[in-house]
């Protein structure tokens, strides 16, 4: 696919997501470029953060779907797996990009479940912004772009937890 064709796959991509909206995550394509979309995730009742609603940046490439989005944190949180500079570690970002991902969870289990159910084939944008919503609303200790905060989910999850709250209470609520 040439950058020509990216914006007609990126709108494939949107009208994907706006006739099947993902719970919990809003998708606004700036009106002036197509390649950026302003995110935003509000964090489920069962999660550290919750009563938080946390806004990113999704840029897509021109060589989309080729090369993989990139996702920047606009609002601050205390998550083993996102930077100080709002940076997210998602290997399906990273290394393990492939174009064909194109179901609920790119995981090749869900992945053969999925083929012999026949079931609904979702847009690869609907795959990322789901393992984002996922890690945003589950921290891991595994992979982690902070390790000090992921030694502290591991070592001591109730201090963890105290500070993700007073974190969410003072960047992400209004």
């Amino acid at each position: 696919m040439t950058a020509l064709r990216a914006p007609s796959r990126i709108q494939k991509e949107l009208g994907d997501i706006t006739r099947k909206p993902i719970p919990g995550l809003t998708v606004e394509p700036q009106e002036d470029n197509l390649f950026l979309w302003k995110c935003s995730i509000k964090a489920s009742n069962d999660s550290p953060y919750k009563g938080g609603t946390f806004h990113f940046n999704l840029t897509l490439p021109e060589n989309f779907p080729f090369k993989a989005p990139s996702v920047q944190f606009t609002t601050k949180i205390y998550h083993p797996g996102i930077n100080e500079e709002g940076s997210i570690c998602v290997p399906v970002l990273r290394d393990q990009w492939k174009p064909a991902i194109s179901l609920s969870s790119g995981m090749s289990l869900l992945f053969l479940i999925s083929r012999m159910l026949n079931h609904f084939v979702r847009s690869l944008m609907t795959v990322v912004l789901e393992i984002i919503s996922e890690k945003v609303n589950n921290p891991s200790p595994d992979d982690p772009y902070e390790p000090e905060i992921a030694a502290q989910l591991k070592d001591d999850k109730s201090r963890f937890l105290a500070t993700a709250k007073e974190w969410t209470k003072k960047h992400a609520t209004s």
